[in-house]
């Protein structure tokens, strides 16, 4: 058994549906005891180590222990791309994305990248991704095989086109529903791997692709289905014209049997009152993906009006359209969005959906992103204090969140001293 000494705090109920100062409670020295990679106690400092006088105990001082962070929507085969100059949406996968992503079908070149990728990802604290990956299975089998490598809970699918995009990145129908079944079948619950069907987005997926898709997971509706829904206006407008006969954008989808319980719908901005409605009644996951938002600029997430709907959400990076792997700067981002649209998120609430929140959305919150016994070990140790900005600023915190705020607006993977994943230190 191993005990980590630190602050910690954990969530008693969602930050959003009441006070969020009373959603949390926190130990100002409090531990974290680990054995065979799960959580097997969380309390005072004092109670963990009495009940437990023969473990190993490493003290992080006034570092704050955290459930790691999760990274609800990404595009692993982006992260060379990243920070790619001025490009809207539709400009900026054609200039970016889709030449990178042709590079993929080369094995060694998805693992290097693949290696890289879960590299930063953990320097940041992240230790659950979502990521789509490309159309050749060879990407898929590198995403989960550097994760199976490192024991990380990840999820991920073969994206899925077969239009509107470049010789030598696009399927078919029946290609797309027969590798994706293949891939889900070697890899899915496989250690902690989870597989996700995943049409890249409605241009891309002709109607014959999309209710290939939807069959496939109708036959397999143990897994997660993601795509991308109403990111921005002319990605909707060109929706329309290539599907004349859906009343808006999710009716796209919802007549293809791609909406439901398990659906990850990526940025979700430009929501009408129906297609709002019918999320909520179907239970679908809506991803919030700031800084993507600003900097292709897509618009602002609704975050307030969808949460007082009882939506659920969860937070993502988007990279590489996402301008950052940090889910600190993505939570600073969220904050900076919901201020535009006049209202300013609690570090409660934005602490949260970078963990317990995004959990749920992936339907994944009985086993990571809490502090809980039995919880699965996933942790990322932060330092409220790690430049002298931060520090100067945190000194003059009155409570436990005036003290976390700078970091989130702030911190960078030097924040992050250790992460911690199925309960072993990992090298950041």
């Amino acid at each position: 058994m191993r005990i980590l000494l630190g602050q910690t705090l954990h969530y008693v109920a969602n930050p959003f549906e009441g006070p969020p100062e009373e959603a949390v409670r926190h130990e100002r020295r409090g531990a974290v005891a680990i054995a065979d990679g799960k959580i097997a106690a969380v309390g005072p400092a004092d109670d963990i180590r009495a009940a437990h006088p023969g473990a190993e105990v490493t003290d992080y001082g006034d570092a704050l222990i955290s459930p790691g962070f999760i990274d609800a929507h990404a595009h692993y085969p982006q992260t060379a791309i990243i920070a790619s100059w001025g490009k809207r949406l539709i400009d900026w996968l054609n200039a970016f994305t889709f030449p990178e992503e042709m590079r993929f079908g080369d094995a060694a070149y998805a693992h290097e990248i693949a290696a890289r990728y879960f590299d930063l990802t953990l320097a940041a604290g992240t230790t659950t991704t979502v990521s789509y990956c490309t159309i050749h299975p060879e990407s898929v089998d590198a995403y989960f095989t550097e994760a199976r490598r490192r024991g990380l809970r990840a999820l991920g699918g073969k994206t899925c086109m077969d239009r509107n995009a470049p010789d030598g990145l696009r399927d078919t129908a029946e290609t797309a529903h027969d590798q994706s079944r293949a891939l889900l079948e070697k890899w899915h619950g496989v250690d902690r791997l989870g597989y996700v069907i995943t049409p890249r987005f409605a241009p891309t997926s002709t109607p014959e692709q999309l209710e290939a898709l939807g069959a496939l997971w109708a036959d397999h509706p143990e897994v997660l289905m993601q795509t991308h829904l109403s990111e921005q206006t002319e990605e909707i407008a060109w929706v329309a014209e290539l599907f004349p006969e859906a009343r808006d954008y999710l009716d796209v989808y919802d007549r293809f049997g791609l909406v439901g319980k398990g659906a990850l719908m990526g940025h979700s901005i430009h929501l009408g009152p129906r297609e709002r409605a019918r999320l909520k009644e179907a239970g679908a996951s809506l991803i919030h993906c700031p800084t993507s938002n600003t900097f292709i600029g897509s618009g602002l997430f609704d975050m307030a009006g969808l949460m007082a709907e009882g939506q659920t959400v969860g937070l993502a990076t988007d990279t590489g359209g996402g301008s950052s792997f940090s889910m600190l700067r993505t939570m600073a981002a969220a904050y900076e969005v919901g201020q535009l649209r006049g209202t300013a998120l609690h570090p409660a609430q934005l602490w949260w959906l970078a963990t317990q929140g995004s959990a749920r959305a992936l339907h994944l919150d009985d086993r990571i992103g809490t502090l809980a016994p039995g919880m699965e070990a996933d942790l990322a140790v932060v330092d409220l204090a790690s430049t002298p900005a931060i520090a100067q600023r945190a000194a003059r915190a009155d409570d436990l969140w005036q003290a976390v705020f700078p970091t989130i607006m702030m911190g960078d993977d030097r924040a992050v001293v250790a992460v911690y994943v199925g309960g072993a230190l990992v090298n950041i």
